[in-house]
Formats: structure tokens, C-alpha cells, sequence
């Protein structure tokens, strides 16, 4: 073994700067700063350096010549005492930080052991203290005090309302001998100011946020020129601690941190529905769900009744790709897409009827506007023409903001999570399916493949969105083709090669409500089932509609989530519901769990983190690029082929073989180098300006834990940030 006083061996080829290395010839370090760190320089020791794989050698040289052991050159030691005295500089000053975090460790202790000593009662002779929500005003029921006083608790002439509340610390402030509580119980907040013995005790100086609290005390104004929740405070006189909230690693600031990744948020969503934003979104959610009810049931003529459709169902609305199925007593049953036929049955004899009910869609879609179980506001009218459902979908819309908007405490909410929300201007505009392609054209706004749109093309989510914003208003999108709609559409007798349906569109959203006349014929209705290919046998208590005094007859489903994340300016849909179940956590992690649509592709060779383009992806791929075929590849050698350059091409859907072959996966895309930091990144600097990173994940072995969530953190981001850059294969 080298010591200090000997030679010490450094191999920058096949050298290692970790413990199994000790400096001899035979075990030697890969670098000569290492090799200080090990051995400080003294005035007899020796560093012997050598390459002995890729040492220089003459053109007729021997090889050999680069296993020799020379001495280091004077600027290699130069260059290594620098970087040795700033190693020697940052362990001084970790032992001087490590030094004093001890000291001040004790110090807590001892100021910990102390407060144990300090107890507080409540005092008897105080006026008996009456419990109140937080949100309470009513000044008969709670008296304010006014003025100064120089005493911590002062129920003298003058005095406000001694109360009780409980509540969770949602913020907390520690100043010299002044604790300021502001509490959250779900109906409001509520300053609350602790002082003298109050501020000493053990279970003061270890307040922690989220701790469930009951604290008595007068009822302040708050003193001129200072701020609290309601422009009032409490003055406390005596609390007990009902439930101590976790603290240092464990403090709900570490576990949903302010910058933490989407997914993290999306596992903790039981965390961050204290917070601040998701709970207004929550009550605004609320309010929107009140303001349906109100507005079907008596803001519109006529009214609608709502019914109760069950969500356990043994026929299809939307197609069986996404159908959620499983084992009723030994029958096939699905979870229900829409409510929508179930309703239709009703309003022969309950008129317009309604329901608000959870559908389900077994789309495997990361969109931001996509979820597997949402709550859907569906309505069916009777006797009525196109033009009138237009109408009543323009009027319910519109009601229900108003309505919303009209309490004062949720219109604050919707403006502070939505600064820049307006009310949609009624009428609404009307484009027919036919002029959205010609606008798409004349925008050079492509379809799917590429290529202008043309009539037939079902209109993608991000062109249909991107329209959407540039127009900027709400849209009725009318008279979509038969061919991509669903089969109990009416035709319109105008033009038989469109439906009488509608879309509305949102700016920031896209769509969120889907409706249309139903087919009111029988004959055609029984022509539609076999057009499609679906049995009209199961359907029996649908067609029997039209058998007994059919009608002409219309409705919709709204996506409440959508129409909730327009209103409040949320990104995706899935901050508009309380929970949502992760595709990803409710399968194994595996890499058929890990295939997914996406917005744009990217490639680079293994050597390199270069990205040469990130070009726009809306469909699976169907087959071999341009680029590809000009650089030679074909589709059977995909997955195998080695890339010698960074190469551009699109994704395409993976079947279970396919993903077998799957060795390496990449995440490109533009984001904030802090955000990803935590799981690790290569970034280089864009034209933009802006740090670009290249997350590479191993999935050779696909069990690997640490693979899966890694790939989902970066492509939840990808999503969620709305960033151009998606998943590819190397």
C-alpha cells in the first residue's frame, strides 16, 4: 500500500478514484487530485503518472512505452495543489457548518427541556368562551375590540367576544415572543396571536403546520396598517394541541413541496388539497355542480328533472375500445361511457330530465384533458329542433357562470386561481365542421399525417385547441361527418353526409361538451346498428323509443372537470377532481405500462446528447420517415439498428413484442434544470436561451422501480408543462 512517504501511482485509463484503489502499480487512482486526497503532498512524496491505454506513441513506437511510470508533470501538480487547497477550503468550512449545527442542536435542546418546564391553564375567572366557525361575522354574535392595550389578554371596558375555534395551522410566523396563527377549518381562516407563557410552552416552540389545534380568546380588530384574513384577529388566552402534525423530513412542505414534479403532486393529492389553490378549485367545483342543479331546475323553461342512471351497464354508447369490463354474476357488464341512452328512456314521461354522474373511458391517455372516471353533466330534451338544442346549451352554459359568479367569495376564488377569466359573450360562434377545415387550411394548421386537412379528417386535440385559442370565444363546432361520429346521430336532411351534432369549444381547453339530435326513426336507427356492426338485440329498451311515440328529441354530455379547469385556469383536468386514480400506479411498472401518446418526438445516438429537432406528433406512428428511408433504415430492423447520428422520427404504438426488444428510453424537451434536478439530467443550453435536458432511462430489466417512475416524473412534465418533447426509442 502507498503511504505519503512513497511513490503513488495514478493510471488515467484503467485507474479508479474510489476505496478498492490504495496508489500501488498494481491498484492505482485515475487522477492525481485524488491521489493528494489520499496522500497529502509532503516533501518526500512521489506521484507517478502514466495512460496506459491511450498514452501518446510515436508513429513506430512500441506500445509498451505507455505502461512506464513517470513523474508528474509540474502543471498537473500545479493544476491538482489548486483544486487540493479548495477540497482542503470546502472541508473546513463543512466542519465549521457541522460544528455549529451541533451547537445550536444543544442549544434547541436545552431551550426544549426548559419550555417542558412552562404550563399553561385556562383562567376561570375569563368570560365563558363561546365556539364559532371560522368564517363567522355576524357582528351581534361576534364583537370586535378596538383600540390598544398593553396587556397580552385584556377583557376590560370595551372588550370583544371571547371565543373558541379549532382548526389546522395553515401558515405560521415566530417572532421574538410572538407567535401569529393563521387557522383553516374548511369554512374559513382566522389570525390568531399568541404571546407571553403561550409563546414558551414545549408544544409552542414545537408548532408544526397542518397541527389540529382549539384555541381560546378575544376577538381584535386588526391595528391599523396591518393585514389578517377578514381584517381581524385573536388575541389568545389559552389553546390545547388536538393533533401534532409531522415535522423536519416528514413536514408536509418537504412531502408537496412548492417546486415538487407533477407526479409527486399526483401521488400527494392528499396533501395538496390543503393547500390554498386546490381547495378554491375544489369549492368552485362545488359551486359549478349547485349552479347545474339550480339552473336545470328552474333557471330555464322548460325544466329538466334529474334522474339517477345506474353506472353498471351491459351495452356500449361510444364505441367498445373504451369500455371498462367485468364479471357481473357471470355476465359480461361494463362501466358506463354515458348516461345518455338511460335518459333518453325517460322523457316520455318525465319530460327534459338530467343527470350529474361519473362516466367511465378506458382511453390509457396522459392528455392534459383526458380522465379514465370524470363527472359528467348530461341532459336529453324533448320535442325540439337543432337549432333550439343550441340555444339551451348557450343559455345553461351561460346561466351557470353567472350563477356561479354571482356569489361574491367564489367569484374571488375564480379570479385569483383565473385573473384573466371572461365571461363568454353570448351568441356563441357557429362553425360548421366544413368551415373548421377550410379555417385549418388557410391557417396551415396540418392533420395528423402531416398533411392539410381535408373533409373526413376527424379533427385532432391539438389543432382543434389550437384553433380554439387563436379565435379566442367560445365555439359551437357543427355538422360533423357520419363516418366519425357515433351511430345514434341524426343525419342532417339538408346534407346526408353530416350529423346534426355540435361541439362546444373553449379557449384554453378545447372541448367539453359533446351533443346532438338522436336518430328518432326506428328504420334508420335499426340501419345505424347494422352500419356500425353493433347487435340491436341488448338495445331493445332503446329501439322500443321509437316504437312507442318517437319524437324529435336532442342532448349532450358536458365534462365537469373541463368545463372547471376553463373556469379556473388549471392546465389539466386532473387538478379539477379531488383524487385521481394514476394509470401508472394502478399497473405494474412495466413497459407495456409505459407506452403513451404524446406531442412531439425526438432521437439521439447514445454518445451524444444532441438534439437535432423535436417535430410535432399527434397519432401512432404507421410507418418508415423520409429521413429514415434516405438514411437506409426499414421497419423490420426498427428497434435494432445502432443510430451514427441524431436521427428524427416518429413514435409509434408498441405491441408487447416489441417493447420486449426495448432497451433504452429517452425524454427530451425544454424545461427549468431546478425542476428535474432531483432525478437527474444532462442539459445544454437551447437557441432559445432556455436549459434543455435529456433524461435517459435504463429499462433493460423492466421491473426496475427506479426506471418506471423516472420516465413518468419526465413525461408528466412533458404533459403537465405543456413543453415540446416526448418519449423515443434508441
Amino acid at each position: 500500500m502507498a503511504d505519503s512517504g512513497s511513490e503513488v501511482h495514478i493510471d488515467e485509463d484503467i485507474g479508479k478514484d474510489d476505496p478498492s484503489a490504495n496508489g500501488s502499480q498494481s491498484s492505482p487512482y485515475k487522477s492525481l487530485l485524488y491521489a493528494y486526497i489520499q496522500h497529502p503532498p509532503s516533501s518526500s512524496s512521489s506521484y507517478l503518472t502514466r495512460k496506459s491505454e491511450t498514452g501518446p506513441v510515436s508513429e513506430h513506437g512500441d506500445p509498451e512505452v505507455r505502461k512506464e511510470w513517470k513523474p508528474a508533470s509540474a502543471s498537473a501538480q500545479k493544476k491538482a495543489s489548486k483544486a487540493y487547497d479548495q477540497y482542503k477550503k470546502k472541508l473546513a468550512r463543512q466542519d465549521e457548518f457541522a460544528i455549529r449545527k451541533k451547537q445550536e442542536q444543544v442549544k434547541r435542546q436545552q431551550a426544549l427541556q426548559e419550555a417542558m418546564k412552562v404550563r399553561i391553564t385556562e383562567d376561570a375567572s375569563l368570560p365563558r368562551a363561546f365556539k364559532i366557525r371560522l368564517d363567522e361575522q355576524d357582528p351581534q354574535l361576534v364583537k370586535l375590540r378596538r383600540g390598544d392595550s398593553t396587556k397580552d389578554v385584556d377583557y376590560g371596558n370595551g372588550s370583544g367576544s371571547r371565543v373558541r375555534v379549532t382548526g389546522r395551522v395553515h401558515r405560521l410566523r415566530d417572532q421574538k415572543d410572538v407567535i401569529f396563527v393563521t387557522l383553516r377549518d374548511g369554512y374559513g381562516t382566522m389570525q390568531c396571536v399568541l404571546t407571553g407563557d403561550l409563546t414558551r410552552t414545549y408544544d409552542a416552540r414545537t408548532l408544526t403546520l397542518e397541527t389540529s389545534m382549539e384555541i381560546w380568546g378575544e376577538m381584535w380588530e386588526v391595528p391599523h396598517g396591518q393585514h389578517a384574513p377578514d381584517n381581524r384577529e385573536m388575541h389568545a388566552d389559552y389553546y390545547e394541541i388536538i393533533g401534532k402534525a409531522a415535522g423536519d423530513k416528514e413536514a408536509i412542505t418537504t412531502r408537496v413541496a412548492k417546486d415538487a414534479d407533477p407526479q409527486t403532486l399526483l401521488d400527494n393529492r392528499h396533501l395538496v388539497l390543503r393547500g390554498e389553490n386546490s381547495s378554491a378549485v375544489m369549492k368552485v367545483r362545488a359551486a359549478l355542480l349547485r349552479a347545474f342543479r339550480r339552473v336545470y331546475e328552474s333557471e330555464i323553461t322548460p325544466s329538466c328533472l334529474e334522474v339517477t342512471p345506474p353506472c353498471m351497464v351491459q351495452t356500449q354508447v361510444e364505441g367498445g375500445a373504451t369500455l371498462f369490463d367485468f364479471n357481473y354474476y357471470g355476465e359480461k357488464a361494463y362501466l358506463t361511457q354515458s348516461s345518455q341512452l338511460y335518459l333518453e328512456t325517460c322523457i316520455a314521461s318525465l319530460g327534459n330530465v338530467f343527470c350529474v354522474a361519473p362516466s367511465f373511458r378506458a382511453e390509457k391517455s396522459l392528455t392534459r384533458r383526458h380522465l379514465s372516471e370524470y363527472t359528467h353533466v348530461e341532459a336529453e330534451l324533448d320535442f325540439l329542433s337543432f337549432d333550439d338544442l343550441l340555444l339551451h346549451l348557450e343559455m345553461v352554459m351561460s346561466n351557470v357562470v353567472e350563477i356561479v359568479l354571482s356569489d361574491p367569495k367564489i367569484k374571488a376564488m375564480v379570479y385569483e386561481l383565473n385573473p384573466s377569466f371572461q365571461v363568454p359573450e353570448r351568441p356563441f360562434k357557429r362553425m360548421t365542421y366544413a368551415e373548421a377545415i377550410v379555417w385549418l387550411r388557410k391557417n396551415e394548421i396540418l392533420n395528423e399525417n402531416g398533411q392539410p386537412h381535408e373533409f373526413g379528417d376527424d379533427i385532432a386535440e391539438a389543432a382543434e385547441r389550437r384553433m380554439t385559442d387563436i379565435i379566442n370565444r367560445p365555439i359551437f363546432l357543427t355538422h360533423f361527418p357520419v363516418e366519425i361520429k357515433a351511430f345514434y346521430m341524426k343525419k342532417d336532411s339538408q346534407d346526408l353526409r353530416v350529423t346534426e351534432s355540435a361541439d362546444v369549444l373553449m379557449p384554453g381547453v378545447g372541448e367539453i361538451v359533446g351533443g346532438s339530435m338522436r336518430i328518432d326513426d326506428h328504420d334508420e336507427l335499426m340501419a345505424a346498428f347494422k352500419r356500425e356492426g353493433i347487435d340491436p338485440k341488448p338495445y331493445y329498451w332503446y329501439t322500443d323509443q321509437r316504437k312507442y311515440g318517437t319524437s324529435p328529441h336532442g342532448g349532450y354530455g358536458l365534462g365537469l372537470e373541463r368545463f372547471l379547469a376553463w373556469m379556473c385556469g388549471r392546465f389539466t383536468v386532473r387538478e379539477s377532481p379531488a383524487n385521481v386514480l394514476d394509470i401508472e400506479e394502478a399497473a405494474p411498472r412495466s413497459a407495456s405500462a409505459l407506452s403513451f401518446n404524446c406531442v412531439g418526438v425526438a432521437a439521439c445516438d447514445s454518445d451524444s446528447s444532441s438534439i437535432e429537432t423535436v417535430v410535432p406528433y399527434t397519432r401512432p406512428w404507421d410507418g418508415i420517415s423520409e429521413r429514415e428511408t434516405r438514411l437506409g433504415y426499414n421497419p423490420s430492423e426498427r428497434i435494432n439498428y445502432s443510430l451514427k447520428r441524431a436521427t428524427t422520427f416518429r413514435l409509434f404504438d408498441l405491441t408487447p413484442e416489441v417493447q420486449d426488444k426495448i432497451i433504452w428510453w429517452s425524454v427530451v424537451g425544454i424545461c427549468n434544470k431546478k425542476e428535474l434536478k432531483p432525478y437527474g439530467y444532462s442539459a445544454k443550453m437551447s437557441r432559445s436561451g432556455r436549459p434543455m435536458f435529456n433524461v435517459m432511462v435504463a429499462l433493460a430489466a423492466h421491473n426496475n422501480p427506479e426506471a418506471g417512475r423516472l420516465l413518468k416524473v419526465a413525461k408528466q412534465y412533458l404533459y403537465d408543462k405543456d413543453t415540446p418533447g416526448s418519449v423515443c426509442i434508441l
